[in-house]
């Protein structure tokens, strides 16, 4: 296997230090292949990234009508959120909804990511709960559909639960390739994860934000979905987070999503076109700083990013007492890298 291209490198004074490989699939919702770097037909698992289309499944069912969740509630199920106090407060009052309490979530508990809240906790002589898990809004969706649907609520993560096979089944419709005999894994919140080629997760994306190909009742709930992720970025991530930065900046005109290990996705709507990335070491920094680069060659897009914060697409490296010595920027193939409209 041929390696990648380097996608990003991270200087420190007149030398690059370190560099990220990666490839990146760019696809156009009537199918076209818009551009890619590297290898886009090698599996990949989403992680998180995926979270946007999983959320689909909660509106489609009836599940958030019934319930009555707005913006909010469907924002925070496609959130990789920081454990704020927001956050934390969403989910809790979520499951109140739905007459039940975090012992239902089956995501595990974690500290929130950030120290000030992990202060916080401490001072008030509370440990973190399942809440603060930065996928509970995700898990939230899971119980409503599966009480939505009639399902027991316990189990809901297990990859034979009605709602997870209804999930993994929309995946693959999305993506255009069943995910059935595919690998699969359990990801860090303990659903089951399915490996798909890159060039498959962009056309998911693509046809996301375009509803393209979609049933009418498919592309309206992907409407909302995109809809609630414009109108509460706060809530799909947090405080001093790229993708709730990069959604503010971009004002409607796109969403993004990280995933662990690399991943990032991106739904363009105008353009048509969806993003899915991988940097193969799986480095947050280079995720963030390939996807800013992406989203700036995308015509509709560059007027945009010319008046966004830098730190969009480069990120400083500074040292203990806080003074800049180096970036996080994009390589060669991310500056030379051409997106046009379809033909």
């Amino acid at each position: 296997m041929n390696a990648n291209p380097v996608l990003v490198e991270v200087t420190r004074g007149e030398m690059v230090e370190s560099r990220h490989r990666g490839a990146v699939a760019l696809m156009h919702s009537n199918g076209q292949t818009i551009s890619g770097i590297g290898d886009v037909t090698r599996l990949i698992y989403p992680r998180s990234a995926l979270k946007p289309l999983q959320a689909l499944h909660l509106i489609e069912s009836g599940a958030a009508a019934a319930y009555q969740l707005g913006e909010r509630e469907i924002a925070l199920a496609c959130a990789s959120h920081n454990g704020e106090e927001q956050h934390v407060a969403a989910a809790v009052q979520w499951l109140n909804k739905l007459g039940l309490d975090e012992s239902a979530l089956e995501c595990g508990a974690h500290s929130p990511r950030r120290s000030f809240d992990r202060e916080a906790l401490l001072s008030q002589g509370k440990k973190p709960g399942p809440a603060h898990n930065n996928c509970s809004g995700k898990h939230c969706g899971f119980l409503t559909a599966a009480l939505h649907g009639g399902h027991p609520p316990q189990a809901y993560i297990a990859r034979e639960h009605p709602v997870q096979q209804a999930v993994m089944a929309l995946i693959g419709e999305l993506a255009g390739r069943s995910l059935k005999d595919t690998p699969h894994g359990i990801d860090g919140c303990g659903i089951p994860v399915a490996g798909i080629p890159l060039e498959h997760l962009a056309m998911a994306f693509a046809r996301f934000a375009t509803g393209d190909g979609l049933s009418e009742g498919r592309a309206s709930a992907a409407r909302q979905v995109y809809d609630a992720m414009v109108n509460e970025p706060f809530m799909v991530a947090g405080t001093n987070r790229w993708c709730t930065n990069a959604i503010e900046a971009g004002r409607g005109a796109f969403i993004v999503k990280t995933g662990a290990e690399g991943v990032y996705c991106a739904a363009i709507p105008e353009a048509g076109i969806g993003v899915a990335l991988k940097i193969d070491d799986g480095a947050h920094r280079a995720s963030e700083c390939a996807m800013g680069a992406v989203l700036s060659k995308i015509p509709c897009l560059k007027g945009l990013f010319a008046d966004s914060p830098t730190e969009l697409i480069r990120a400083p490296v500074n040292n203990v007492v806080g003074k800049t010595v180096g970036e996080i920027a994009p390589g060669p193939a991310l500056q030379e890298l051409t997106v046009t409209n379809p033909g």
